[in-house]
């Protein structure tokens, strides 16, 4: 990042690489919660091997990894590694949908407080920052905050049959 603890984002591959750089700061600062969001993630580097390594490594009993999306559908197409990260970590992490009275926008943005976020504000020419000022993750909670309070459980680790 430059000197002012901020990086631009201008392109997809950009997006990739700051999420990726961003779990890296995650996995290394051993926060105890992270915020996914994403209207579906498909263009999120979740199936990556680097990516499910460095949330396995900050992944322990006492963290918390909070989900937000849309459609879960497209995550369990597209990232397998993940879901079976997501499966065998079911206590840490917390997939959640907005109700109907959350409305249908969520946010494409990454944030552990204090720590690192990456926000995606066009979604359509990937513009968009990856910053660890600290008053940007305080902002991104409570806007994902207030969604997640109206969301419900959605996406579970596993689905039992009879």
């Amino acid at each position: 990042m430059n000197d002012s603890n901020s990086r631009l984002i201008t392109s997809r591959s950009e997006f990739q690489a700051s999420l990726k750089d961003a779990f890296a700061m995650v996995a290394e600062s051993g926060v105890s919660e992270i915020w996914l969001c994403d209207e579906n993630f498909a263009d999120w580097p979740l199936n990556e091997p680097e990516v499910v390594g460095l949330l396995a490594r900050w992944s322990l009993s006492h963290r918390r990894c909070n989900v937000l999306s849309l459609d879960f559908g497209v995550l369990q197409q597209r990232h397998p590694r993940w879901v079976q990260w997501r499966r065998e970590r079911a206590h840490v992490v917390h997939c959640m949908t907005p109700d109907e009275s959350g409305g249908s926008h969520v946010p494409s943005l990454l944030f552990a407080p204090g720590v690192v976020s990456v926000r995606l504000a066009d979604r359509l020419r990937y513009r968009g920052r990856l910053t660890a000022a600290a008053d940007d993750t305080a902002r991104m909670r409570d806007e994902v905050g207030a969604i997640f309070q109206r969301s419900v459980e959605a996406f579970p680790a596993s689905t039992l049959g009879l």
